[in-house]
Order: C-alpha cells, then structure tokens, then sequence
C-alpha cells in the first residue's frame, strides 16, 4: 500500500555528520560577527557590516550575506551544475523576485532558464510538474504562501501524488519556493504561514530554513531531490545576515539542527520562530539560569523526530514554537509524534515527560493589518520564556 508514495532518498553517514560539525561552527561564526558588528566603529551599518563580514572571512573563511542571497547563491549554484534547472514564476527574471531572491539569475542564464510567468499559481505549480515530468529540474516560485491555495490542486493531485498513481513509473523533482510569515502588516492574504497544509498531503516534502547556512544548504538539496518539495521562506528574515561556508555543499533532507545544547527543557521550532526561540534561551541562561536546548527541524517532512525525541528524553519537557495557526499546526505533529515515539528498550515518549508538552503558535484568527495586533497574534521572545520558565517550575 505505501510503496511508491515518495522516491527513497538517503544520505551519506559522512554527509550527516559534516552537517553536524559545519552548522556548529556556523554557530560560532555568527556569534563572532554578532560581537564585531556589536564593537564597530564604523560610521554606517553598511561599513559595519562589511568590517564584520571580513573579519569573519579571515577567521573561519566563510561569506557573510543575507538570506535573500543565500536563496539567490543555491539557485544559481543549480543552474550552472545541471542544465536541466530552470527557475520561473511571477517576477522572477527582470525583477529579480519580490524579496529580490533571484536577483541577478536572468542577467547570467537568460530567458530560457529564468522564465517570467503570468500571474497564475495554478499554471506556474503545473507547468513546473510537467517540466519535471519531462525531466527538467524546475524551481517554480509563488510570492506568497498564501497563493499556494490556488495552486493545491496541480501541486498535491498532479505532483505529490503522480508517483503513486503511475505505480513508481514517473519523478517529479521541482521545488515550489515560497514565503510566508507576518512582519510586513499585509494583512491576511499575504501574511500566513500555510506549512501545516503543506505537510498534511503524502507524497509532498516540506522545508523551512531559519539562517542563510540553512537556506543555501537546504535549498541546493531540494532542487537535487528527486521528489516534489515545497521551500517556504519567511519574509522577514531575508536581510538577516549570516556566515556561509564556501564551496560546494547540501544539507540533508529530514536531518533536524540543535542549534543550542541544553539540560532544562527541549524548545523545538523551525523557520524564525528557531531564531526567536534562540533568543529565549539566551534570556533565560542569563537571567534565570535555565539551560534550553534549541531544536530547528529544518524539514518538517520529512521530519527528524527521532532527535527531538532523544533531546526530550534527556530534558523532560517539551515547548513546541511556531508562527502556523495553532490548530492542527506542525506543533501539535511534533507533540503527537513525540508521544509514541518508541525508543529501542520499548519505552515511549510519555514516558519522560516531566511536564505537560506545551504547543506555542499564532492565535486563531486571520493575520491582521494593525503591527500591534499582527506581532500579538504569533508567539514572542519573552512569550517563550515565560512558557519555558513555567514548565521548570521557575
């Protein structure tokens, strides 16, 4: 019955591993241009930023850029390693995309490979399936999360399901790149953040990134995968800035990143929320003496729920961080999953718990306009903090 559903796919032990120790030494690379930018003298943020940008060069002999370039840097990487890679969507090429995430890719490839299309989601999700059918590599990009909506039904009964229907006969490997997130008071219709609806049908990956390492890695990887995988950007962070090695590299499919060892309580999250949650932690090593443990999924399909389950086991508590809606949302599958995870001794997840699992996400309601009400709706630094305190007992 479930033969057939996804192209098996695995990684090198070897790959995993250099995952493990390059992400560790991103983590000590941006804090070391954290403390430079923090001790510039430089007149402008600008200068600043390119003092801490060498110096970081020098040091670990990793590129400081946004994430927004990190996204750019992977597609053109693609593009000039397969000929078989082409980009296309809505103000991907003269443009350069709406968050400037293509910028540059029609001046180096042309027309052919960085296609501008027509306003229509539907059509951009299935021309990009029939481009992969046919053995073409497409990245098809959708402005806004929100829009994937229209463009389900080609991208889940036409993508994620061809595979299965054609009894294992036929690849789709696109990657649809998208955003979503709030942060830019767009309202409704353009500030949602619709992974849990991407995760819920079979046959679709899904990958969220939270620093620009994550991005470039996990993006290259996608466009290499020989399934349909939905990439969801956040708008907000495409300036945050962020060291990347050099060279060539991919980060694995379904791997999860400790961004930060811990003893006290387990915070699991992906995409900014990952980099708020850091921030909690920060704050309550500091100020509380609290010891978090910081889990990005990186891929919430498929999802690495093996090494939350053994970072709980250790800390006994669970804090799941989100900005979905909280119903339904990746969470709740975090915390579901975790619950009957069975470890090798036929123990479960249950079983370590020393308090309630605690699921944070955006409030139930559309994402209003209002930046009051907008950054209200979605969980906060101190919002985690407090939850994390709570279930320590502190």
């Amino acid at each position: 019955m479930t033969k057939d559903v996804y192209v098996e796919e695995s990684y090198p032990a070897e790959l995993v591993a250099s995952d493990k120790a390059t992400s560790a030494k991103v983590v000590q690379a941006t804090a070391a241009f954290e403390a430079a930018l923090a001790s510039s003298t430089a007149k402008t943020k600008k200068a600043a930023t390119e003092e801490a940008g060498n110096e970081i060069k020098s040091k670990f002999g990793m590129d400081v850029m946004t994430i927004g370039q990190a996204v750019s840097a992977a597609q053109a990487d693609e593009l000039r390693q397969n000929p078989n890679v082409i980009v296309m969507g809505e103000d991907v090429g003269l443009y350069g995309g709406a968050y400037q995430a293509t910028r540059g890719l029609l001046t180096e490839f042309g027309a052919g490979r960085v296609i501008d299309t027509a306003i229509s989601e539907a059509a951009v999700a299935g021309a990009a399936v029939g481009a992969a059918l046919r053995g073409m590599r497409p990245v098809a990009e959708i402005m806004y999360v929100d829009f994937v909506t229209i463009a389900m039904d080609q991208l889940v009964h036409v993508g994620a399901y061809n595979r299965y229907m054609f009894g294992g006969k036929a690849k789709v490997p696109m990657v649809l790149r998208t955003e979503g997130g709030v942060g830019r008071c767009i309202a409704a219709h353009h500030s949602e953040s619709l992974e849990a609806w991407l995760m819920h049908p079979p046959g679709l990956y899904v990958v969220m990134p939270s620093t620009p390492y994550d991005a470039k890695g996990l993006l290259k990887a996608a466009i290499r995968s020989d399934n349909p995988v939905a990439f969801i950007e956040h708008k907000a962070t495409y300036g945050q800035l962020g060291p990347v090695p050099e060279g060539d590299y991919i980060i694995p499919l379904g791997v999860a990143d400790i961004k930060r060892p811990g003893n006290d309580a387990t915070i699991v999250s992906y995409s900014r929320m990952a980099m708020w949650s850091l921030e909690a932690a920060k704050i309550l090593a500091e100020k509380h003496g609290i010891d978090a443990e910081v889990i990005d999924l990186r891929t919430l399909k498929p999802m690495d729920i093996e090494t939350v389950a053994e970072s709980v086991r250790k800390t006994g508590r669970l804090i799941t961080v989100s900005e979905g809606f909280c119903t339904c949302g990746a969470g709740r599958e975090v915390t579901g999953r975790y619950m009957e995870y069975e470890f090798s001794d036929g123990s479960h997840g249950f079983d370590y718990l020393d308090a309630a699992p605690v699921n944070l996400a955006a409030a139930d309601v559309p994402p209003p306009m209002s930046e009051p009400l907008e950054i209200a709706s979605i969980p906060s630094v101190e919002q985690i903090a407090e939850a994390v305190k709570k279930v320590v007992g502190v």
